[in-house]
């Protein structure tokens, strides 16, 4: 692992990737790539390096995005509408871009970059963190990814004094609470360490989002793969559960496998019955599950557990009621964007649009998953 490339400030740096619901934050790039990076299913990173950032380049970024902030208050007019700054200097323009995007909405959340950025010293984090908070002291959360591996080695003194200093939720790639199937796509953890990990910073008083991946056990491994992972987020009970449904695209190396029929890959049937079997086994936990990304079926299944159980069941019980061709009709309309639940389908003017690419895309029984499955990869 190389810790840092070089010395040499290169200005402002942002990485490619953020979780859907920091879409309106701050990007900070603390770390570069990914320190893992054998992921089976993540086509991110591949063929790149990691390294750690100096903590001085990162302090010249949050002053660059607050200089500009500055200038950007100062030019305000009278109803405080955001306005661009003209004669910013061509060196300043990725920070300058970032600062604008993020006062446009409100300038209130931070996500610091790239894959695993709590592999940083816990020190350098902490003067990170401060820095960010002297700069901007009205920010109300800072979030990061963070690898559980990472995560179940931190001392418990130094995770809580990284929450003391800012960092307020942790998001990690759980992906799957059973070990035959964490080992198949080579995540580099074991069930054990994801429990430890998500305990960990709960203990620590920080939020804790943890994911989960529908599909990522094929066809063999559905059942044990949604079984196990409930089981293991029953004993860590994170404050979210966010669903990321398995798509496989060229470049990541699970499709290798998946082209030669190694992997069995899921039908949207399927996904729909292996997510019933895991919001069934949930129980004893109060976490909020929430399905924040387009290449989920069903973009409303959502809720707080216990209480709304039931109806987040009642979602895929439904879809699994309709007639094949209505399913299909369905995939293909969520999957181009038309379709975001199961009620949309009641709109007319949707349900047209919906019939009419599927028309145009030649949808059969015969086709409609591997149709499904290219279309899923447009959004990796």
């Amino acid at each position: 692992m190389t810790l840092h490339k070089n010395d040499t400030y290169n200005g402002f740096e942002q990485g490619p990737i953020r979780p859907p619901s920091e879409a309106y934050s701050l990007l900070l790039r603390l770390t570069r790539n990914c320190p893992w990076n054998h992921c089976a299913f993540c086509p991110v990173y591949k063929g790149t390096r990691f390294s750690v950032r100096p903590v001085a380049h990162v302090k010249r970024d949050i002053d660059a995005v607050h200089r500009y902030v500055e200038m950007v208050r100062q030019k305000a007019d009278a109803t405080g509408r955001i306005q661009q700054v003209k004669g910013i200097e061509a060196d300043d323009l990725p920070a300058s871009r970032a600062a604008f995007n993020w006062l446009t909405y409100g300038a209130t959340s931070v996500f610091l970059q790239d894959a695993n950025s709590l592999i940083m010293a816990p020190p350098d984090l902490v003067k990170i963190l401060t820095h960010l908070k002297t700069r901007f002291p009205w920010v109300e959360r800072v979030t990061s990814y963070a690898r559980s591996h990472t995560v179940a080695r931190m001392k418990d003194d130094d995770l809580k004094s990284i929450g003391e200093a800012g960092l307020n939720r942790i998001h990690i790639g759980l992906e799957s609470g059973c070990d035959e199937v964490l080992k198949m796509v080579k995540k580099g953890v074991t069930r054990e360490r994801q429990i430890q990990a998500g305990r960990r910073v709960k203990k620590a008083g920080i939020e804790l989002s943890e994911y989960y991946m529908p599909g990522l056990g094929g066809r063999a491994l559905s059942a044990e793969h949604a079984r196990q992972t409930a089981s293991a987020l029953n004993q860590i009970n994170p404050d979210f559960i966010r669903l990321r449904t398995l798509a496989i695209p060229n470049r990541a190396p699970l499709s290798e496998d998946y082209q030669a029929g190694r992997f069995e890959k899921c039908t949207d049937v399927m996904a729909a019955e292996e997510i019933l079997t895991f919001i069934k086994a949930l129980d004893g936990i109060t976490s909020v599950v929430k399905s924040d990304h387009v290449l989920n079926l069903f973009g409303d299944l959502e809720g707080t557990l216990p209480h709304d159980k039931e109806r987040m069941l009642a979602i895929p019980r439904a879809f699994l009621a309709l007639e094949p061709k209505r399913q299909r009709l369905y995939q293909v309309g969520r999957r181009l964007g038309i379709f975001s639940s199961l009620s949309d389908m009641e709109d007319p003017h949707r349900l047209a649009d919906a019939e009419r690419a599927y028309r145009q895309l030649g949808v059969t029984p015969d086709n409609a998953d591997e149709i499904v499955n290219e279309l899923m990869k447009r959004f990796i």
